[in-house]
């Protein structure tokens, strides 16, 4: 039997479109051929080059002109040649500018093909957006509710394993970040803010937030030590705690632990 070949790996692709009133202006190609122009100060030759006919290269330039609501492209009269073709200033800065956000747009498109198309991995906006922050717990949520008060607002927000963590945030931050119940937002701990606890069965604490799970990991250093929490859905929280309260709450990999943060420690953040 033949060996079976590998199925072709997953990729994404993506060009990018400029509009104008809802009606496209262009793309790589129309902005190429714009490009041409320049370069060889003729309709006739920048079409040549693109391998198209002069009325198809006319045509594109007119709708461009036409959507820009300013010429882009401009015909200057007189000189030993009879005359030229040649981008305004306005088609220069299109031209520019195109090609600025068109490699910004093609190393979006790659990132995002490499964070994104291992169907074997869950989807991370985090590592999409490439959010880097000092805070060692970053988790995408959605808004569960708001209570709104005179000062600030109590906003929960339920977490991908079907946890909630509330955050007190002023009045203003809620509206700036246009927070609303199911709107996606980006959650921030940092990990000296999460506070670590065993035994607390019956007992009653200021910290709003509770995580319950147990010890996944432990790495010591000279003075404090990074503990990681797994809870039961598989969220994970970072702690740092002294080598002090490690020995004293007994906190082994496996051993059951329960993560507070108070919801003043809980920063919350969107995407715009």
């Amino acid at each position: 039997m033949p060996s079976r070949r590998p199925p072709p790996p997953l990729e994404l692709g993506g060009s990018l479109w400029i509009t104008a009133g809802g009606q496209s202006l262009g793309g790589h190609g129309r902005v190429g051929l714009l490009r041409a122009v320049a370069e060889h100060g003729s309709i006739t030759q920048a079409a040549r080059a693109f391998g198209m006919s002069y009325k198809a290269a006319w045509d594109a330039i007119d709708a461009m002109n036409t959507l820009a609501g300013r010429p882009l492209v401009a015909r200057v009269t007189g000189g030993r040649g009879g005359g030229s073709t040649r981008l305004t200033e306005h088609g220069q800065r299109l031209v520019a500018r195109y090609e600025q956000l068109d490699a910004l747009h093609q190393r979006f498109v790659q990132h995002l093909a490499r964070q994104a198309m291992d169907l074997d991995r869950e989807l991370s906006l985090l590592e999409v957006l490439n959010v880097k922050t000092s805070a060692r717990n970053q988790w995408l949520g959605t808004v569960r509710g708001i209570r709104t008060g005179a000062v600030n607002d109590e906003v929960e927000v339920t977490l991908p394993g079907g946890e909630s963590l509330r955050a007190v945030i002023t009045h203003e931050s809620t509206q700036a970040l246009a927070l609303r119940p199911d709107a996606p937002v980006i959650v921030l701990v940092k990990a000296p803010a999460v506070l670590l606890a065993t035994g607390l069965e019956g007992a009653r604490l200021s910290a709003g937030n509770r995580l319950n799970g147990y010890v996944q990991g432990v790495q010591p250093g000279a003075v404090n030590a990074e503990v990681t929490i797994a809870t039961a859905s598989g969220l994970q929280v970072v702690a740092i705690v002294t080598q002090h309260a490690l020995d004293e709450l007994g906190l082994q990999v496996g051993a059951p632990v329960t993560a507070l943060v108070k919801a003043s420690d809980v920063v919350l953040a969107v995407v715009t």
